[in-house]
């Protein structure tokens, strides 16, 4: 009966482990250790909730540096800890996003360079200020820095949510693709925002949705940009919108301290 119990809680909790482990480093034993684009894809509605699990492990390590140190040393001991749970993923998109788009290359050629694995310079320009732009507004949120270590995250992978759903893709293969085309419907979606709003709700109810707003214009900003000079959006565009994204809602959160 037990063992019965533990399988079906298991294959109900398939989505939300499925995505844990794709955006994540973090180790989770009841889910399969391979997933397919499918599963994935299953999984999408659940990206703001992994957002909240990875605000959740970043608190103790604010808490403790913060208790021994000051608000400086906590700011770079989060966005250390925080770049490597997610393993860098969205901060490598994020670099080859701007390789490319930043480049006067024709769409093909633009397609191409984010597929090099080589980084260049305007690559480098937007991690450095992204974990530079983290840093000064985690130490700017005083006592608000817990409640945007917990929203970032969720508003940054509501941002992939809705590149995936409202936007085409550039490629007619790749990863990004593949969840674009299996994506059907927009329930999903919904789950998302609903999860993103739910969280941000119990957590900072007005600078919270303040911050999804804001998160929301500049995504669309963002993807209307991309999707013209692309003809669509990619994988490493989504990781580009979710660390954009995370650094609106910390300058939005460290405003309103």
């Amino acid at each position: 009966m037990d063992h019965r119990l533990a399988q079906q809680l298991g294959a109900h909790m398939q989505p939300l482990t499925t995505a844990v482990r794709f955006l994540t480093l973090l180790p989770w034993p009841i889910s399969p250790a391979t997933s397919t684009t499918q599963d994935i894809t299953r999984a999408i509605a659940w990206f703001p909730v992994v957002g909240l699990i990875i605000g959740l492990l970043l608190l103790p390590v604010g808490w403790l540096t913060g208790t021994v140190w000051d608000a400086g040393v906590r700011a770079v001991g989060i966005v250390i800890v925080w770049g490597i749970i997610t393993a860098g993923l969205h901060l490598d998109g994020l670099s080859d996003t701007f390789d490319a788009v930043m480049s006067w290359r024709p769409r093909e050629r633009k397609l191409a360079i984010m597929r090099d694995s080589q980084v260049g310079v305007m690559g480098v320009l937007a991690v450095v200020a992204v974990l530079l732009f983290k840093f000064v507004w985690l130490q700017a949120s005083d006592d608000n820095w817990w409640r945007a270590v917990i929203l970032a995250p969720v508003w940054g992978r509501w941002a992939q949510v809705y590149g995936l759903h409202w936007f085409p893709s550039a490629r007619n293969d790749g990863l990004g693709h593949a969840f674009q085309s299996q994506t059907g419907g927009q329930r999903s979606f919904f789950a998302a925002t609903a999860a993103a709003l739910l969280i941000t709700i119990s957590v900072a109810p007005l600078s919270g949705i303040v911050a999804g707003l804001l998160v929301w214009g500049s995504v669309l900003l963002l993807a209307y940009w991309w999707n013209r000079v692309l003809g669509g959006l990619t994988g490493d565009t989504y990781g580009a919108l979710c660390e954009i994204s995370e650094v609106v809602v910390l300058a939005t959160l460290a405003a309103a301290s």
